[in-house]
Parts: structure tokens; C-alpha cells; sequence
């Protein structure tokens, strides 16, 4: 059992999971205080020592399957059964155990599992459900359902069906290949680690849903970190004052309240192509933030450049702030493809003497230029003229000025170039902004 406790800890780790030592020894606990044989109490017990946020449980739930698998069925494989019989009566009853059964022959028939072949768990799982039709029986039967409680309840069986046949498979890959190897086939990131250049339907749901809570923990990082911003400025007439008695031997320094202030932030987004969807979380994430900052202004361009603040500040809602974003900016100037010199320059021209001391200015965009001019002056004014500039780039590092990426022509004018993938990075930057 501490083996399989082990290798299960191990691949939460590699999942991402911050599962520390101290997290590890309370689970052992734990599992001394439920019976092994209730896979539900098990799970129950680990996930409450092991996972510190809730958008980190499907992870857990996937390693924990992949490690915690019941020994697959044994059932005789009847050629004379009619898988479609079962189907219809399975989805009509809803009944868990015909399901159940019905999954287990299922794949035993129509998967086509052999031993040696590489883990493949979804593709068995489409065999299987196609081959049995589930979607056609589930069509047929919905067209014949009375009322809609009953079209509910088929829905579910169905549901519950592919739930089955997905846990008969990966029971079976387990016997065969061990719950390492599964573990890590059915692998999926934490949604701080996807990629937001490449992220499925799925994926952006679990970011949107990550995105809340992550703007909570970051307001409540730099609120503190303001308030505990150490020393004000030395106040040299209290300190001496306060050292006459004893000479000024030792002194005792004495400093002014410090007084800090919330920083102005300035975003200049690219939103065309792509590099749209890392643009719309960061705008996000930055707007969700707007109480620890004294102001947040927002510009957004392709070719054009426009500021889109109000359309921020007119809505309670980001995601319908957003939309308004697609659909009202103006940002298209020539053809409307990339072209940040254009852009630069046109804020430079209209917005530029704006940017004080107080202001910091973040760009988000990749920096692929279409071989435009750079306009790489406009930016070293706005350096020249803001608190800090700092750019945040959605491609990997190893990309950087390949092709009509001009990356290193702009650095030279900012505090700071970063690679920001994912919203892991993204939380890392905030953290330095406040």
C-alpha cells in the first residue's frame, strides 16, 4: 500500500499538483481512518489532505482513477446477447447495474483491446460507442420520450453509459499496462498550465473558471504586500529628538508613515489572430484587479489602435465587456494585419504625453511585425516617459525573433520582456506589478 501511495503522490506532482511532504504524511493518516475497500471514502480522505483548490480535483480525480482502478469484469462474453437490446433497455430503465453490465460487454466485444498494443483509452472508448451506436439509439428514443422528464432521464443514462465504458476501459489498461502508464496517457494540465495559444473548448472553460479565484488571491497578495511595504522615508528631526538621551549613542531611527500608492497601469493589447485569447485573459485578469491599481487604462490594436476603458467601466460583467471589445474597437487602420509600428505610432501621436512617472505600461502581444517598421522610438519615449514598461509575450522563448518576430528590437525599451503562456506565468507577473 505505501508503494502504490507513493507512485500515486508522485504522479499528482507530476500532474502539478503542489503536494508537499507534510501533505503526503496526512493522507497516510487519513487512509488508516476509512476502509481500503470503499474506493469513495478513499478518494474523499486523499483529495481532502492533497488538493488545496478546487479547480486542481478533476487532476486529482484522473490520477486517483488511474491508480485506485477496481479489477476489471469478468463476465462470459454470450455471442447470442444483442448489445442492442441491452442498449434500448439499459437507457430506458436508467438502471445502474444494467449500465454497468452493459459497458462491461460492450467493451469486451467491440473495443478491440489487445495485450502489447500502446494505451490508447480514447480511441478504444470511440470504437466502443460508435460500434454500439449509443447515439443513434440515444436519437431514436428521445424522438419517442414523453414529456421532457423523460427525455432528462434518458439523457443521463446515456451519460452514464459513456461514463462506464470510459472507467471499463481504463480498468483494463490498468490490469495491463499499470496505473503509471494510464496515469500519465489520460494526463491533462492544470488549467494555470495550459497553453493559451493552443487550448481546446474544454481548456478555455477551465481557465474562465480559474480565473476568478486567481483574481482574488493576487488582489489579496498585493493589498497585503502594500500595507507591509516597510519603512517610510528616515524622519531626521524625530530621530534625533528621540536619541538626546542617550547622545545619539545608539541612535534610534524614526521613520515617516509610509504612504503607498496604487500604481496607474496602461495596457496596450494586441488582439488579432491567436494572440487574441492570451490578450482576453490577461485583459481579464488585469481589469479584475482594477481595485489595486489607481487606474487602469485599455487599448487595444491590430493595425489601428483604440482605448476601450469605458467599455470596462460600462459593464459589470468582463465577458460581456469583452464581446463589446471585438465588436466596437476600431483597430483596424490599413489592412488589418499585425502591425505594431502603426500601432505605436498612433498612440505615441494621440496618447503619449498621457504616460507620466506614475504610469505603468503593459504590452501584450507577440511582437510579429509582418516585416512592418518597428516604430521601436515610441516605445523608447514611452519608457523614457512611464514609471516602468513591461511586455508579455504568449510564445515560447525559443520563438523570439524567428521569422517576423522583432522581440529583441523592442526589449532594449522595457524593464522587462516575459514569457506568458499560461496563467501560471500570468499570476507569477502580477505579482511583481503591485
Amino acid at each position: 500500500m505505501l508503494d502504490l501511495l507513493a507512485g500515486f503522490v508522485g504522479e499528482l506532482r507530476a500532474a502539478g499538483l503542489p503536494v508537499s511532504l507534510t501533505e503526503n504524511i496526512d493522507a497516510m493518516a487519513a487512509v488508516s481512518h476509512v476502509p481500503l475497500d470503499d474506493r469513495e471514502a478513499l478518494r474523499v480522505a486523499m483529495a481532502a489532505t492533497m488538493v488545496k483548490r478546487p479547480e486542481h480535483r478533476p487532476a486529482f480525480d484522473t490520477v486517483f482513477e488511474a491508480y485506485f482502478a477496481l479489477a476489471p469484469a469478468s463476465l462470459p462474453d454470450d455471442p447470442d446477447v444483442d448489445l442492442g437490446a441491452l442498449l434500448d433497455e439499459a437507457l430506458v430503465s436508467g438502471d445502474t447495474e444494467a449500465v454497468r453490465r452493459l459497458a462491461q460487454l460492450a467493451v469486451a466485444r467491440l473495443a478491440g483491446m489487445e495485450a502489447g498494443r500502446g494505451v490508447r483509452g480514447s480511441a478504444y472508448v470511440f470504437k466502443t460507442l460508435r460500434l454500439l451506436d449509443v447515439e443513434g439509439a440515444l436519437a431514436r428514443l428521445l424522438a419517442g420520450a414523453d414529456g421532457w422528464l423523460e427525455r432528462d432521464d434518458l439523457a443521463a443514462a446515456g451519460e452514464r453509459l459513456r461514463g462506464e465504458i470510459e472507467a471499463e476501459v481504463r480498468r483494463r489498461l490498468v490490469a495491463e499496462k499499470g496505473p503509471q502508464a494510464v496515469a500519465r496517457s489520460v494526463r491533462r494540465p492544470l488549467p494555470e498550465d495550459v497553453d493559451f495559444l493552443h487550448a481546446s473548448r474544454d481548456d478555455l472553460a477551465a481557465l474562465h473558471r480559474a480565473l476568478r479565484p486567481l483574481a482574488r488571491r493576487m488582489a489579496s497578495r498585493l493589498a497585503r504586500r502594500r500595507r507591509q511595504g516597510g519603512h517610510g522615508r528616515l524622519d531626521f528631526r524625530r530621530t534625533l529628538r528621540r536619541s538626546l538621551s542617550t547622545g545619539g549613542v545608539p541612535a534610534d531611527p524614526r521613520f515617516r508613515r509610509p504612504h503607498p500608492h496604487k500604481p496607474e497601469i496602461v495596457v496596450l493589447a494586441d488582439v488579432s489572430g491567436s494572440v487574441a485569447t492570451f490578450a482576453r485573459f490577461t485583459l481579464q485578469l488585469v481589469h479584475a484587479l482594477s481595485g489595486e491599481f489607481s487606474a487602469v487604462r485599455t487599448f487595444v490594436f491590430i493595425d489601428g489602435i483604440d482605448e476601450v476603458t469605458r467599455l470596462f467601466a460600462e459593464s459589470d460583467d468582463l465577458t460581456s465587456a469583452l464581446a463589446r471589445v471585438h465588436q466596437e474597437a476600431d483597430v483596424v487602420a490599413a489592412d488589418g494585419h499585425s502591425d505594431y509600428g502603426r500601432a505605436f505610432a498612433a498612440f505615441g501621436a494621440r496618447w503619449g504625453r498621457e504616460i507620466t512617472g506614475r504610469t505603468s505600461v503593459i504590452v501584450l502581444g507577440d511582437a510579429r511585425n509582418n516585416y512592418h517598421a518597428s516604430s521601436a522610438g515610441v516605445l523608447a519615449e514611452l519608457h523614457r516617459r512611464a514609471r516602468r514598461v513591461w511586455w508579455l509575450n504568449p510564445e515560447p522563448r525559443s520563438y523570439w525573433d524567428t521569422g517576423d518576430s522583432i522581440v529583441a528590437e523592442y526589449a532594449r525599451h522595457c524593464d522587462g520582456v516575459f514569457e506568458c503562456r499560461n496563467l501560471r506565468q500570468l499570476e507569477a507577473f502580477v505579482s511583481q506589478i503591485g
